[in-house]
């Protein structure tokens, strides 16, 4: 392990107030995305979308670090340059999603268990090859009567830390995601419950494991209610239970917290981030930074309806939503720069 390599990576995903882009999305889930907004469902039309997203102008000024899917890893432009070298000569590190999605978990009703062990240390080494030099794992616990069950928590802490630790060998850091779901009517605090007890969990996992913590990303949810339990919660409020939360879990050698989107609207995802921020007690001994895919995506997606004729429409959605999260990400969102215009923005498609 190159502890070395490890921490000038996290380093450079979490210099300057920027963030991650998740463009991640499995073919299904891509598929989904692309069906509601009336967009066919083909290979072609999300090379097209990808290459929409790493083709935004100025996307470095607000994003370190794109994580990929292993489909789009393998993708080229229209005119045969590969995505990965569009992606590093921006000045973006690329990164490559590499679980392969939840099944459910044996002998435990409604709740999952995240698979992809099998062949991933070979599978790493091939996308090291490639130019990634970073990865994500994501776990999924669901909050109901009775669930997550403790062999649900401990099941997928265990496999985040091996995933970790494979990745580490490597040279990858690896992105370790425990997200407990924001489905179902529970309360924020159970959802603080349940979220402490899971990255406790993996914490315990990651030291058996020999994790460099130094050489990891954690990629949490937020303290969120249900979305079906009709609780109101302010910002400032989310912001206090989840900086509660993590500064009782995470040990202070983790360099970097990048939160994950969720079910969130773009908007409220950039209000919470700009809360944690602005929070008296954000002097915290690791850096706050976001991790969305949803929440920077769902705008430009509806923009661009698969028509290059609003290729630069959509490009501006994602320019506009990045810039948006980065000042977030120094306290310094408001409402004038969400509804600042920037289809007035002079962008051009690189290439």
């Amino acid at each position: 392990m190159n502890v070395k390599k490890l921490t000038e990576t996290t380093h450079a995903l979490l210099a300057d107030n920027k963030g991650l882009f998740a463009m991640d999305e499995s073919i299904s889930t891509c598929n989904k995305r692309f069906a509601d907004a009336g967009i066919a469902q083909t290979e072609e039309n999300r090379r097209r979308y990808r290459e929409l997203i790493i083709k935004t102008s100025g996307l470095n000024e607000s994003i370190s670090g794109v994580i990929l899917y292993h489909e789009t890893i393998r993708q080229s432009d229209e005119s045969g340059i590969p995505f990965i070298k569009i992606i590093t000569d921006a000045g973006i590190i690329p990164g490559i999603k590499v679980d392969i999605g939840t099944e459910d978990l044996a002998g435990f009703p409604d709740e999952k268990i995240t698979e992809g062990l099998d062949g991933l240390r070979y599978r790493l080494k091939e996308y090291a090859r490639m130019g990634a030099r970073f990865s994500k794992w994501r776990a999924v616990m669901f909050i109901g009567q009775g669930i997550p069950s403790r062999n649900c928590i401990i099941s997928n802490a265990n496999a985040l830390a091996r995933y970790a630790a494979l990745c580490q060998e490597c040279g990858l850091v690896p992105i370790v995601e425990p997200e407990v779901m924001m489905l179902g009517g529970h309360s924020s605090k159970m959802c603080y419950t349940i979220t402490k007890e899971v990255i406790n969990t993996v914490f315990d996992e990651l030291y058996l494991q020999n994790i460099a913590l130094e050489g990891i990303i954690l990629k949490p949810n937020m303290i969120l209610p249900g979305l079906d339990s009709g609780e109101k919660k302010s910002a400032e409020k989310i912001a206090e239970d989840t900086i509660k939360c993590l500064m009782e879990c995470v040990p202070a050698a983790v360099p970097g917290i990048a939160f994950l989107s969720g079910g969130q609207s773009p908007q409220e995802a950039s209000i919470r981030l700009n809360a944690m921020k602005q929070n008296p007690a954000s002097n915290l001994p690791w850096k706050l930074t976001f991790s969305f895919g949803r929440a920077l995506q769902e705008t430009a997606l509806m923009s661009w309806k698969g028509d290059d004729a609003n290729m630069v429409n959509a490009q501006q959605d994602i320019y506009h939503r990045a810039k948006c999260n980065r000042a977030a990400n120094m306290g310094l969102y408001n409402d004038e720069i969400e509804k600042r215009n920037q289809k007035g923005l002079k962008l051009h498609i690189l290439g």
